[in-house]
């Protein structure tokens, strides 16, 4: 049985939910268009209603707590510079709130009287974010700028008496600190401080307004989840994150709900609770939901439901609606013996919301990957997704019969990221093509705690490529897998990846892929937005202090060195990694007679959302290794 990749690509999520003030309706994206869209829906498997059809993506929806109506965000072509609309649900009408297309605007959240909302942007200083506060009538200049920044800040929400605001600044990806904004005076106030790179992330009020609950890794190397008394500046721990990290926390302030997660080796490991004291939490069931992968949670106005966003790499994103006040008594007496964070999952009731569709593929054909560890140069165990497509062996058993497999190695970008097993059409297509899927979390990747994340920072940089080299020597071993058919894929950072690997290793590699990849630091960091320079100078060095070794370690100054055909794609508009990367490596590697095929879309950024677009890229591809793998 085979499907087109257009049969794959028309697979859609839905996601995102934001409940309306009555808890009768649910706003939330999806993609049946080709790109994600606002839609509301009022009951479980109900027909949903379509509230927006542009032509752009729209990022994110949060539903007003007065009104029947909602903020989303949307940026053009893919340029980041997202704008603020405000939706009347039941009129339909849209109106641009910020009007400022040349800037960026982080969404911050609604005041409680739905009155006034808050937000983050760049509009007086590229390179900076100043806070802003707006009269839901009020439009463009008409926002209030209430401080200025000197970085790059965003909002966490505001205070139980609309006072104050949660500001979070990111000095770099593991350096953060946290402030409070004075809604009247525009006063800022540090509420953390720290010598060492600390991170404080997911901060939400509690309901006091007298703490603020966080994860955080001050003084262990993964995150746990702890409370910030803001009068003493002390930071209690109640949920150890142990050998993982605490990666998200929900705190309602009317109903004391908590919902917390955990990345357990990629996957999600729910806690549920309701707050007894400040560090006191009494546990409630956990849901059993479908997929390893689960987020975006927003509690409902009754404070006993909470929607999420459930997907797996055979279960495309759909919004969940876990009801923890329907559980029976025999299920929380067993989630309280348990402990917060202990309980074992299936005992909350849960109900599907939305039906994003497969496009008639079915679910049983979807693949699922087995996690494995393999070793590196340095003996270091190296975590990694291994798929084999339908029909062959286990992933780590020997083939009964036939050749070995072409496989991708696909890296994932960041270089502060991970590779989790969520749904992906496009590598479901591939594994349906014949191809095995390879995805490394090499050292720099997150979820493994500070240390690992740091193992590639500036001179160490080359390590993480030599992981990759690794990845081929053990898939070369496999069996099930043809050595000579080994290519390697990334996109963004990841593309890097594909370079350098092809660079310093060029006879491991049957052909490289890279997508909206980095080719030279130096000109990346010269060319790059303003506003994302000073953190990514953190991670890959700085021009002042670091250019002779950005210099050396960029795959533009060893492109001679590449043996195998070389697919580069690159959005026109991408703020990150500018165009001119991608035609720097293309013309460089033609030069030496390498067969180079390069893509570019006038009308994407920093990857590609258009639904044609994704068809063309894939399909070039997919064409591209088919004849020289």
């Amino acid at each position: 049985m085979s499907f087109s990749l257009e049969r794959y690509l028309n697979v859609r999520s839905a996601y995102g939910a934001s409940w309306s003030p009555a808890g009768d309706r649910l706003a939330f994206l999806l993609d049946t268009t080709g790109v994600p869209q606002v839609w509301t829906v009022d009951d479980p498997g109900a027909w949903p209603a379509q509230h927006t059809t542009f032509e752009e993506r729209v990022t994110f929806v949060d539903y007003s707590p007065t009104r029947e109506e909602l903020v989303f965000g949307m940026d053009e072509g893919g340029n980041e510079r997202a704008q603020l609309h405000l939706l009347d649900v039941d009129g339909g009408e849209i109106e641009n709130l910020t009007q400022h297309p040349d800037a960026k605007h982080r969404w911050g959240g609604w005041a409680s009287d739905g009155e006034r909302f808050a937000f983050a942007s760049n509009r007086r200083d590229e390179a900076v974010f100043d806070l802003y506060v707006q009269d839901r009538d009020a439009r463009g200049e008409d926002a209030e700028l209430i401080a200025e920044g000197d970085g790059w800040l965003s909002l966490a929400g505001w205070s139980p008496e609309d006072d104050r605001l949660l500001v979070h600044e990111a000095r770099s990806s593991f350096d953060h600190e946290l402030h409070l904004c004075d809604v009247e005076s525009g006063d800022l106030r540090q509420v953390t401080d720290h010598d060492d790179d600390i991170r404080y992330s997911s901060p939400e009020w509690a309901p006091d307004g007298e703490g603020i609950y966080l994860a955080t890794d001050e003084d262990v190397d993964t995150r746990s989840l702890c409370y910030l008394d803001l009068a003493s500046g002390e930071i209690e721990t109640f949920w150890d994150g142990g050998d993982w990290e605490v990666d998200g926390v929900v705190v309602d302030e009317d109903s004391d709900l908590v919902v917390a997660s955990r990345n357990v080796d990629g996957e999600t490991d729910l806690a549920v609770g309701r707050l007894a004291g400040r560090t006191e939490i009494d546990p409630l069931p956990v849901p059993d939901l479908p997929g390893p992968i689960a987020g975006g949670v927003d509690v409902a106005p009754d404070g006993d439901r909470f929607s999420i966003t459930a997907t797996g790499r055979s279960h495309n994103a759909n919004v969940w609606v876990v009801d923890v006040g329907d559980g029976s008594a025999a299920a929380a007496a067993d989630a309280s013996a348990a402990g917060f964070g202990e309980s074992e999952a299936g005992d909350a009731p849960v109900e599907r919301w939305t039906a994003a569709p497969t496009a008639g593929i079915p679910r049983e054909t979807f693949r699922d990957p087995d996690l494995i560890h393999y070793e590196t140069f340095d003996g270091r165990e190296i975590p990694a997704l291994f798929t084999l497509p339908d029909g062959a062996a286990d992933a780590t058993a020997d083939p009964t019969d036939g050749d070995g497999l072409p496989v991708i190695v696909d890296v994932h970008g960041g270089p502060e990221s991970q590779r989790r097993p969520s749904f992906s059409a496009v590598q479901q297509y591939f594994l349906a093509r014949g191809y095995a899927l390879f995805e490394p979390n090499v050292r720099g990747s997150t979820g493994y705690g500070r240390e690992y994340t740091h193992l590639d920072d500036v001179e160490n940089r080359m390590d993480s490529v030599a992981d990759l080299a690794a990845a081929h020597d053990w898939l070369a071993e496999r069996p099930a897998i043809d050595p000579d058919r080994i290519v390697v894929k990334g996109g963004s950072y990841g593309g890097f990846m594909v370079l350098a690997a092809m660079t310093e290793y060029p006879d491991l590699w049957a052909a490289g892929v890279d997508v909206v990849g980095i080719a030279n630091f130096v000109t990346f960091l010269e060319n790059t937005g303003d506003w994302r320079r000073e953190l990514r100078e953190a991670e890959y060095g700085s021009l002042e202090d670091d250019r002779e070794l950005l210099e050396r370690i960029s795959p533009i100054n060893s492109i001679d060195e590449i043996e195998a055909p070389l697919f580069v794609a690159h959005g026109a508009n991408d703020p990150r990694v500018p165009l001119g990367e991608a035609e720097q490596v293309a013309d460089a590697a033609r030069e030496q007679g390498v067969p180079v095929e390069l893509l570019v879309f006038d009308d994407e950024g920093h990857g590609f959302s258009k639904l044609e677009n994704r068809i063309e890229s894939t399909e070039r591809i997919a064409a591209f290794l088919d004849e020289h793998v």
